[in-house]
């Protein structure tokens, strides 16, 4: 019952389905790379290829994974391959870019949350296997913990399922369509008119006949159908009694239009109930005609904060489990494993970064040359990185200078006067105090 509300909460409400599309894209933008750790560069680049030898991109299963927002849970089964490199279409062994024999990862396909059937535990009270019953089959499937990932928002409790993100919003949701709907219909029928039939007491008494009993019911159905559109019609039956008053008559009552409430207001603020429960209020800034662009900055600081911690929790489970089994079938040095890390959500406040390293500068900090720091400026600015041949110029450059440096002159002393000599500074005589006659 959950899942089911959860995805009528994230297919048909725009607000929440705005809010995950956000997350979305957010994270779809991340990049993510390997870093050394404890391994070697020769760790980094196979765990590298297995991320990018997969049949879906690293990217679609980060989406995949972040559905934990949306159900509290994703549980997704790993299938490995043997990387013996491209095969023919209709080959039953794997394609693969690599041809080193080594296992990798194939896939890490989500197993979704509605065909789950339950959970099995160990006497600890650790999750010992993915019970699924899938479509078209619906045969119950058992994973192995130890062939899947369990990412989840919360551990609380130790409950596998987590806890949705959208659970907190779900009193203000339920409220919210309720009040659209009764809005819908009353404007309907504003427009409409309320139907009124009347019919002979006979036909509505306990002791009507099956035919009259029928003929309510056609006309309650009649009633509930009734709309104002190019194809409205209403076929009546023409009868009269003895008195010649009909015995069967319609008709609509207009009712005045005027509402006790402002339905507007009232889910405008339930709207920002479900977004404050996400840290997504942010969304809301502009529609109302208030909000400034400070209030902004600090609300999508923190949203941005908490989708960070989000991909910290994904990243942890990538390598406490997925990097260390594939180390295992690999048979790799367990000691030694790189890991997989996330980049940042936002790019950095340029003006704010130019401003701070103005400051060390002005402090007599010495920040260039340094390619490390000159590579992630470029980034964070979205500039073109060095090319290898500039690089390469660069050492030249600086070879030749510090030689020209170190060289004697035509007397004998260095060139550089830091180097000591006849008319330079050393330890007993500074460049600032002359040198006495005679020495």
């Amino acid at each position: 019952q959950a899942i089911s509300v959860y995805r009528d909460m994230s297919d048909n409400d725009p607000l929440v389905s705005a809010i995950l599309y956000s997350i979305d894209m957010l994270v779809r933008q991340v990049e993510w790379h390997v870093e050394q750790g404890d391994g070697t560069e020769q760790d980094v680049e196979f765990l590298t290829s297995c991320m990018e030898d997969m049949s879906h991109s690293w990217a679609d299963l980060i989406s995949e994974v972040m559905s934990m927002l949306r159900f509290g849970f994703s549980f997704h089964e790993i299938v490995y391959k043997r990387r013996s490199g491209p095969q023919p279409e209709g080959s039953k062994i794997p394609s693969s870019r690599f041809k080193d024999n080594k296992i990798g990862w194939r896939k890490i396909p989500m197993r979704a949350q509605e065909t789950l059937d339950r959970w099995k535990f160990e006497e600890d009270g650790a999750v010992s296997e993915f019970v699924q019953k899938a479509p078209p089959l619906y045969k119950e499937v058992p994973i192995p913990i130890m062939k899947g990932l369990l990412f989840r928002t919360t551990a609380y409790k130790g409950n596998p399922e987590g806890r949705s993100l959208l659970r907190g919003a779900y009193r203000p949701w339920f409220y919210k369509k309720r009040i659209e709907e009764i809005e819908g219909v009353g404007i309907e029928r504003d427009l409409a008119g309320f139907p009124v039939f009347d019919l002979p007491s006979d036909y509505l008494s306990a002791s009507a006949s099956e035919d009259e009993k029928a003929v309510v019911a056609a006309f309650k159905e009649i009633g509930k159908n009734l709309r104002r559109d190019k194809q409205e019609y209403l076929l009546m039956p023409t009868a009269y009694d003895e008195n010649n008053n009909k015995i069967m008559d319609f008709r609509l009552m207009s009712s005045s239009g005027a509402r006790s409430f402002d339905t507007t207001a009232i889910i405008g603020r339930y709207d920002q109930r479900i977004a404050m429960t996400v840290l997504a209020d942010f969304i809301l800034l502009g529609h109302e005609k208030v909000g400034s662009f400070a209030l902004s900055d600090n609300k999508t600081d923190l949203f941005a904060i908490a989708l960070g911690t989000i991909l910290d929790v994904v990243e942890d489970v990538f390598n406490r489990f997925a990097v260390p089994r594939l180390w295992a079938l690999n048979g790799f040095n367990m000691e030694k494993m790189p890991k997989i890390v996330h980049g940042d959500i936002e790019d950095p406040d340029i003006e704010a970064l130019g401003t701070y390293l103005q400051a060390l500068a002005s402090l007599g900090m010495t920040l260039f040359p340094d390619q490390d720091l000159e590579k992630y400026l470029r980034e964070a600015a979205n500039l073109p990185a060095v090319s290898e041949e500039t690089l390469k110029e660069r050492e030249k450059t600086a070879t030749e200078s510090n030689d020209a440096k170190a060289a004697p002159d035509a007397n004998g002393a260095p060139a550089d006067p830091t180097q000591g000599g006849a008319n330079g500074a050393n330890a007993d005589n500074p460049p600032d105090q002359p040198v006495p006659n005679g020495q």
